[in-house]
């Protein structure tokens, strides 16, 4: 059955997931926060900024306008940078959204509250219908037809396999699962370790060193995420495991992007400056440092990434340091 389905949000993924829905012949609207931005994406049908070389179908609306997005619309898709999701949830708390699915896409934790955007969203918006979807998704590749697959996680599991069946087709695979929390705190927190993936490759070391930050970066994530009440089972799946080796591995990364340039004696500010899209991992980092003060869990590759890029410790004497901590048995 068709579904009018608004994108709150025009970067890649995004973008992505507007095509995608829109090739399911569901009734898809686009929102950009630019008007001029949006006259551009209108004019080109061409998200040149996030997602050059894809044509944006003509089915599909491109508006800047919140009021005609949310009431034109059974499934809201938020797909903002944590960062900015506190801003838009105010912008769509002014329209009749109550009727409407939320679906959050987004992967990160807000830094001055250090909430989840499922936390931020209850607290805008009240008790919404919320789920949740994430795994190995590179908005370039799914973009280009490639096969891939993520997990839609929410509280309610026929809400799930009702998304599941609008979302899934034959390139992009939907599981469904009831840990809302460990879905989105594993795509939050791979971030942080593609962070240092991307420097251990810009200082010049091998496969060794990446498998050792992917393996002992996922323990972090495990703990983290059962500190806070999510299940372990799930950071082995596609949202914790799946998405943590994508990002640590991809080009396409911007997380890795950053660690990269970083390791190789960047700066972050500069980085930062230079970058369109946001890479989430370089707040979340600072949530999740401060939140672990209260927790108090063994996260060495965290606590390193946090001292690099706020406290301006050298890359070489952080990889130093967590080679000669204490020596223990593999957990």
């Amino acid at each position: 059955m068709m579904k009018k389905i608004s994108i709150i949000g025009d970067g890649g993924w995004g973008t992505t997931l507007a095509i995608h829905l829109s090739k399911k012949e569901h009734k898809v609207i686009l929102w950009s926060a630019f008007k001029a931005y949006a006259n551009t994406l209108k004019r080109t049908r061409k998200n040149n900024k996030f997602l050059p070389g894809i044509k944006i179908p003509a089915a599909i609306k491109i508006t800047s306008d919140m009021k005609e997005a949310v009431e034109n619309s059974e499934i809201i898709v938020l797909a903002v940078p944590s960062c900015y999701i506190r801003s838009v949830l105010l912008k769509i708390k002014k329209t009749n959204y109550k009727k409407c699915l939320f679906l959050s896409v987004s992967k990160g934790i807000e830094e001055k509250t250090r909430q989840r955007v499922s936390d931020i969203v209850y607290k805008v918006l009240g008790k919404v219908d919320l789920s949740v979807l994430s795994g190995p998704n590179i908005a370039y590749e799914i973009a280009r037809g490639y096969p891939a697959t993520c997990v839609i996680a929410s509280k309610n599991i026929n809400r799930a396999k009702d998304l599941q069946k609008i979302f899934t087709n034959n390139k992009l695979r939907i599981y469904t699962g009831k840990d809302l929390c460990g879905v989105e705190l594993g795509g939050s927190l791979k971030n942080i370790i593609a962070i240092a993936a991307g420097i251990s490759d810009g200082l010049g070391y091998g496969m060794n060193a990446k498998a050792a930050i992917i393996t002992r970066g996922l323990v972090e994530m495990a703990r983290f995420g059962v500190a806070l009440g999510a299940r372990k089972e799930t950071f082995s799946g596609l949202s914790g495991m799946g998405d943590l080796v994508t990002t640590c591995m991809s080009t396409h990364s911007r997380n890795h992007f950053v660690g990269e340039r970083i390791g190789r004696g960047k700066k972050l500010k500069s980085i930062i400056a230079q970058m369109d899209m946001v890479a989430e991992g370089v707040k979340t980092v600072k949530s999740v440092y401060e939140l672990n003060k209260k927790y108090k869990i063994a996260m060495p590759i965290t606590t390193e990434i946090y001292k690099v890029l706020y406290k301006n410790k050298s890359p070489l004497k952080a990889v130093n340091d967590l080679m000669l901590r204490e020596k223990k048995m593999e957990d």
